[in-house]
C-alpha cells in the first residue's frame, strides 16, 4: 500500500517525498514498540523497493481519543475565564507538561470546539521523529491539519489523516462483507482507474 502511495505521489508531483509524517490511531500502550517496529520497517522496505538508497525521514505518531483526561479553563484573576460559551477549554489547547510522560514526547492537544458535553483532547505520543521536529512545530502542524478535514467547515479533534483512514476502512468493508465467507481468503479489491488516486470515500 505504502508503495502504491509512494508511486502515485511521484506520478503527480514528479518528486518523492523528503518526509513520511504518518499519523497512526487504535494503537494501545502496550502495542508501542511492536507497531512502531513492524510499520516503520514496512514503509523502509517501500520506500527501498523504489529506490535502493530512497530513505526519507520518518515521524510516526499515535493518535489517541479513548482515554479519561479532560483539561478545565483556569481562571486568571479578575479577568475572567479563558473558555468557550459552554465552559470548555478554548481550541488550540496544547498541554505537554505536567500530566505528560517525563522522558517520552506526548502531548494532549484540544483542537475543536464541543458543542456539547465537555471536550476531550487528543492524546498524541511521538513514537520515531527522525525529521527532527521541535514541540511547537510539530504540535503546530498537528494543530493546523485539525483545520482541513473535507466534511467539517470547522476544526475536528483528531488529524483528517487519522479520520480518512477510518473512513476507507468503513468503506472497505462494504466491499468485503458482501463476498467474505468465514473460511475464504481475504478478497482482492480491484478500483477503477478513475477513483484509485481519488478519495471517493469522503
Amino acid at each position: 500500500m505504502i508503495r502504491d502511495l509512494l508511486k502515485g505521489f511521484y506520478k503527480s508531483t514528479n518528486e518523492k517525498p523528503k518526509r513520511i509524517i504518518f499519523y497512526r490511531d487504535g494503537v494501545g500502550e502496550g502495542q508501542f514498540n511492536q507497531v512502531l517496529l513492524s510499520e516503520v520497517a514496512a514503509i523502509r522496505l517501500a520506500c527501498t523497493s523504489i529506490e535502493s538508497d530512497y530513505r526519507p525521514g520518518i515521524t510516526f505518531i499515535v493518535v489517541q481519543k479513548r482515554h479519561h483526561t479532560r483539561l478545565f479553563p483556569k481562571v486568571h484573576g479578575n479577568q475572567g475565564v479563558s473558555a468557550t460559551r459552554n465552559g470548555n477549554i478554548l481550541p488550540g489547547t496544547i498541554v505537554d507538561t505536567k500530566i505528560c510522560h517525563p522522558k517520552e514526547f506526548d502531548f494532549y492537544l484540544c483542537s475543536h470546539i464541543a458543542n456539547q458535553g465537555t471536550s476531550r483532547p487528543t492524546h498524541h505520543y511521538v513514537l520515531l521523529d527522525e525529521n527532527g521536529f521541535s514541540s511547537n512545530e510539530l504540535q503546530t502542524l498537528t494543530n493546523n491539519l485539525c483545520y482541513i478535514y473535507a466534511r467539517c467547515t470547522n476544526t475536528v479533534s483528531i488529524v483528517p489523516p487519522a479520520y480518512y483512514a477510518h473512513l476507507a476502512a468503513a468503506r472497505a468493508r462494504y466491499y468485503i462483507d458482501e463476498y467474505f465467507e468465514p473460511d475464504s481468503d481475504p478478497v482482492q479489491i480491484k478500483l477503477c482507474d478513475q477513483v484509485k488516486n481519488v478519495m471517493f470515500y469522503c
